[in-house]
């Protein structure tokens, strides 16, 4: 994957330093939206579509997850990761009950531990590969897997945005 054509985010692997402090900057961006009319953050604009609370938490456990594939990658040779099982939460977590505020905090500091992880690789390390489901089964760096983490970050929040213009 080089390019999201639905949000035109490219994936400069040259950016995988910057992530960090990139994730710390759209995260922050979150808090906003979040502090919408709860009705508005938990409507669906169609069924298949997650609400922008769902998209929200969705964030925060992707954020979760991949601190803990960064750390696998950290701790073994080239860790096979598996599915986060990310339409399954929605429903097993209760997204839609949670309180924005809350998961808004909890946003702020998943992308903390996430960025914390990133700031203590060497320049060795962003070539350490591990085994990603999503968006099909491959070996990735570190640095493939930063900047693919940034992409999930700003492309969620365009979905929230949207819907929430048309709330």
């Amino acid at each position: 994957m080089l390019r999201c054509e639905e949000c035109d985010y490219k994936y400069d692997l040259a950016l995988a330093g910057q992530v960090s402090a990139l994730a710390r900057h759209y995260v922050a961006e979150y808090a906003e939206p979040l502090t919408s009319d709860p009705a508005a953050l938990r409507r669906r604009g169609t069924p298949q579509l997650w609400s922008p609370l769902e998209y929200a938490c969705h964030v925060r456990d992707v954020l979760l997850v991949q601190r803990e594939r960064l750390l696998a990658a950290r701790r073994s040779d080239s860790p096979v990761t598996e599915p986060m099982g990310r339409d399954e939460r929605v429903e097993h977590d209760g997204y839609i009950d949670q309180e924005p505020a809350d998961v808004a905090r909890q946003l702020h500091d998943a992308a903390l531990l996430f960025a914390h992880g990133l700031d203590r690789l060497g320049p060795e390390d962003w070539e350490r590969t591990l085994s990603v489901p999503y968006p099909e089964i491959a070996v990735r760096t570190l640095s493939w897997f930063a900047v693919h983490t940034l992409h999930e970050l700003r492309h969620h929040l365009l979905d929230i945005r949207r819907q929430l213009e048309h709330a």
